[in-house]
Protein backbone atom coordinates (compact mmCIF):
# COMPACT_ATOMS: atom_id res chain seq x y z
CA UNK A 1 0.00 0.00 0.00
CA UNK A 2 1.18 3.42 -1.14
CA UNK A 3 2.33 6.17 1.98
CA UNK A 4 -1.15 8.34 0.63
CA UNK A 5 -3.26 5.33 0.29
CA UNK A 6 -2.04 4.24 4.06
CA UNK A 7 -1.89 8.21 5.56
CA UNK A 8 -6.65 7.95 4.18
CA UNK A 9 -6.76 4.84 5.47
CA UNK A 10 -5.73 5.74 8.93
CA UNK A 11 -7.08 9.27 8.66
CA UNK A 12 -10.88 6.96 7.74
CA UNK A 13 -10.12 4.55 11.01
CA UNK A 14 -11.11 7.34 13.67
CA UNK A 15 -14.17 9.02 12.08
CA UNK A 16 -15.19 5.32 11.34
CA UNK A 17 -14.87 3.56 14.70
CA UNK A 18 -16.54 6.42 16.69
CA UNK A 19 -19.52 6.34 14.24
CA UNK A 20 -19.66 2.79 14.75
CA UNK A 21 -19.21 2.80 18.71
CA UNK A 22 -21.97 5.52 18.87
CA UNK A 23 -24.61 3.02 16.86
CA UNK A 24 -25.35 2.05 13.71
CA UNK A 25 -23.44 3.23 10.30
CA UNK A 26 -26.01 3.50 6.99
CA UNK A 27 -24.76 3.62 3.36
CA UNK A 28 -26.77 5.96 2.37
CA UNK A 29 -25.97 8.75 5.47
CA UNK A 30 -22.85 8.81 5.48
CA UNK A 31 -21.22 7.18 2.00
CA UNK A 32 -17.88 7.89 2.41
CA UNK A 33 -17.57 5.88 6.20
CA UNK A 34 -19.62 2.85 4.55
CA UNK A 35 -16.78 2.77 1.48
CA UNK A 36 -13.69 3.38 4.15
CA UNK A 37 -15.70 0.43 6.03
CA UNK A 38 -15.63 -1.76 3.21
CA UNK A 39 -11.90 -0.84 2.75
CA UNK A 40 -10.74 -1.56 6.37
CA UNK A 41 -13.56 -4.20 7.78
CA UNK A 42 -10.60 -6.23 8.97
CA UNK A 43 -8.48 -3.65 10.95
CA UNK A 44 -12.45 -2.16 12.63
CA UNK A 45 -12.83 -6.14 13.58
CA UNK A 46 -9.35 -5.98 14.94
CA UNK A 47 -9.96 -2.89 16.93
CA UNK A 48 -12.96 -4.11 18.01
CA UNK A 49 -12.89 -7.93 19.04
CA UNK A 50 -10.31 -6.97 22.27
CA UNK A 51 -13.47 -5.11 23.95
CA UNK A 52 -15.62 -8.12 23.41
CA UNK A 53 -17.66 -6.87 19.73
CA UNK A 54 -18.07 -8.25 16.46
CA UNK A 55 -18.49 -6.13 13.35
CA UNK A 56 -22.04 -7.43 11.61
CA UNK A 57 -22.31 -5.74 7.91
CA UNK A 58 -25.22 -5.84 5.51
CA UNK A 59 -24.30 -4.66 2.77
CA UNK A 60 -27.64 -5.44 0.99
CA UNK A 61 -29.51 -3.21 2.99
CA UNK A 62 -26.38 -0.80 3.63
CA UNK A 63 -25.72 -0.41 7.34
CA UNK A 64 -23.06 -1.99 10.13
CA UNK A 65 -22.92 -1.93 13.61
CA UNK A 66 -21.20 -3.52 16.60
CA UNK A 67 -22.70 -6.58 18.98
CA UNK A 68 -21.79 -7.72 21.85
CA UNK A 69 -19.96 -11.10 21.58
CA UNK A 70 -21.44 -13.81 24.07
CA UNK A 71 -19.04 -14.68 27.38
CA UNK A 72 -16.95 -17.52 26.32
CA UNK A 73 -16.86 -20.36 28.23
CA UNK A 74 -13.28 -19.41 29.69
CA UNK A 75 -11.29 -16.65 30.57
CA UNK A 76 -12.57 -13.20 31.88
CA UNK A 77 -16.05 -12.15 30.84
CA UNK A 78 -15.72 -8.47 30.45
CA UNK A 79 -18.27 -5.72 31.08
CA UNK A 80 -20.82 -5.33 28.70
CA UNK A 81 -20.19 -2.09 26.17
CA UNK A 82 -23.32 -2.39 24.16
CA UNK A 83 -26.22 -2.64 26.43
CA UNK A 84 -29.35 -4.76 26.39
CA UNK A 85 -32.79 -2.65 27.33
CA UNK A 86 -35.81 -4.67 28.68
CA UNK A 87 -38.26 -3.73 26.74
CA UNK A 88 -42.12 -3.23 28.22
CA UNK A 89 -45.08 -5.47 25.96
CA UNK A 90 -46.83 -2.49 23.62
CA UNK A 91 -42.88 -1.62 22.73
CA UNK A 92 -42.18 -5.19 21.61
CA UNK A 93 -45.62 -5.31 20.68
CA UNK A 94 -44.77 -2.07 18.18
CA UNK A 95 -41.57 -4.40 16.87
CA UNK A 96 -43.24 -7.18 16.10
CA UNK A 97 -46.12 -5.20 14.11
CA UNK A 98 -43.66 -3.13 12.30
CA UNK A 99 -41.36 -5.70 11.45
CA UNK A 100 -44.31 -8.02 9.89
CA UNK A 101 -45.53 -4.71 8.19
CA UNK A 102 -41.40 -4.70 6.61
CA UNK A 103 -41.96 -8.65 5.55
CA UNK A 104 -45.60 -7.99 3.68
CA UNK A 105 -43.80 -4.76 1.95
CA UNK A 106 -40.70 -6.86 0.91
CA UNK A 107 -43.11 -9.16 -0.43
CA UNK A 108 -44.94 -7.28 -2.14
CA UNK A 109 -42.05 -5.99 -4.25
CA UNK A 110 -42.46 -2.50 -3.64
CA UNK A 111 -39.93 0.60 -3.23
CA UNK A 112 -36.83 -0.35 -1.04
CA UNK A 113 -37.99 2.07 1.71
CA UNK A 114 -41.49 1.60 3.72
CA UNK A 115 -43.08 5.14 4.89
CA UNK A 116 -45.47 4.73 7.40
CA UNK A 117 -48.08 7.47 8.96
CA UNK A 118 -48.28 8.09 12.96
CA UNK A 119 -51.96 6.82 11.94
CA UNK A 120 -51.11 3.81 9.99
CA UNK A 121 -49.07 2.90 13.13
CA UNK A 122 -51.91 3.72 15.74
CA UNK A 123 -54.38 1.51 13.15
CA UNK A 124 -52.11 -1.13 13.75
CA UNK A 125 -51.56 -0.91 17.43
CA UNK A 126 -55.39 -0.28 18.06
CA UNK A 127 -56.08 -3.94 17.12
CA UNK A 128 -54.31 -4.94 20.18
CA UNK A 129 -55.64 -2.04 22.95
CA UNK A 130 -57.83 -2.53 25.04
CA UNK A 131 -61.40 -1.07 24.64
CA UNK A 132 -61.25 2.37 25.93
CA UNK A 133 -63.69 5.08 25.42
CA UNK A 134 -60.63 7.37 26.09
CA UNK A 135 -59.25 8.52 22.37
CA UNK A 136 -57.17 11.09 23.51
CA UNK A 137 -55.28 8.97 26.14
CA UNK A 138 -54.94 5.89 23.80
CA UNK A 139 -52.92 7.99 21.50
CA UNK A 140 -51.07 9.68 23.78
CA UNK A 141 -49.84 5.83 24.80
CA UNK A 142 -49.34 4.82 21.22
CA UNK A 143 -47.29 8.29 20.40
CA UNK A 144 -45.14 7.44 23.56
CA UNK A 145 -44.46 4.18 22.09
CA UNK A 146 -43.64 5.88 18.74
CA UNK A 147 -41.35 7.34 20.09
CA UNK A 148 -39.59 5.32 22.03
CA UNK A 149 -39.15 2.72 19.12
CA UNK A 150 -37.79 6.13 17.10
CA UNK A 151 -35.19 6.75 19.77
CA UNK A 152 -34.78 2.80 19.61
CA UNK A 153 -33.16 3.73 16.34
CA UNK A 154 -36.13 1.52 14.13
CA UNK A 155 -38.18 4.70 12.94
CA UNK A 156 -36.91 7.75 11.56
CA UNK A 157 -39.22 10.84 11.35
CA UNK A 158 -39.23 12.16 7.69
CA UNK A 159 -38.01 15.88 7.60
CA UNK A 160 -40.80 18.31 7.50
CA UNK A 161 -43.55 15.53 7.76
CA UNK A 162 -43.25 14.71 12.04
CA UNK A 163 -46.19 12.24 11.29
CA UNK A 164 -44.25 10.12 8.62
CA UNK A 165 -41.57 7.89 9.55
CA UNK A 166 -39.43 5.66 7.60
CA UNK A 167 -39.47 2.15 9.14
CA UNK A 168 -34.99 1.36 8.99
CA UNK A 169 -34.23 -2.19 7.59
CA UNK A 170 -32.07 -2.75 10.32
CA UNK A 171 -34.87 -3.63 12.39
CA UNK A 172 -34.96 -7.21 10.50
CA UNK A 173 -31.21 -7.64 12.45
CA UNK A 174 -32.57 -7.40 15.91
CA UNK A 175 -36.54 -8.38 15.34
CA UNK A 176 -35.28 -11.90 13.61
CA UNK A 177 -37.57 -15.42 13.38
CA UNK A 178 -36.46 -16.48 17.32
CA UNK A 179 -37.42 -13.03 18.41
CA UNK A 180 -40.91 -13.19 17.01
CA UNK A 181 -41.36 -16.47 18.26
CA UNK A 182 -40.13 -15.83 21.95
CA UNK A 183 -42.38 -13.19 21.58
CA UNK A 184 -45.50 -14.87 20.35
CA UNK A 185 -45.31 -17.28 23.21
CA UNK A 186 -45.25 -14.23 25.90
CA UNK A 187 -48.17 -13.03 23.72
CA UNK A 188 -50.10 -16.03 23.84
CA UNK A 189 -49.19 -16.60 28.05
CA UNK A 190 -50.72 -12.74 28.45
CA UNK A 191 -53.48 -13.42 26.64
CA UNK A 192 -54.58 -16.90 28.34
CA UNK A 193 -53.61 -14.68 32.06
CA UNK A 194 -56.23 -12.35 31.05
CA UNK A 195 -58.59 -14.54 30.63
CA UNK A 196 -58.21 -15.80 33.58
CA UNK A 197 -58.82 -12.28 35.50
Amino acid sequence: MKQTEQNTAANALAPLLITLYKGVLYRERKSELWQALLELRPRVQAHAAPLGLELLVDEAEGYAYFKQREPAAEGPELPRLVQRRQLGYAVSLLLALLRKKLAEHDAAGGESRLILSREQIGDMLRVFAADSSNEARLMDRIDTDINKVVELGFLRPLRGQAQQFELLRIIKAFVDAQWLGDFTERLEAYRAELKND
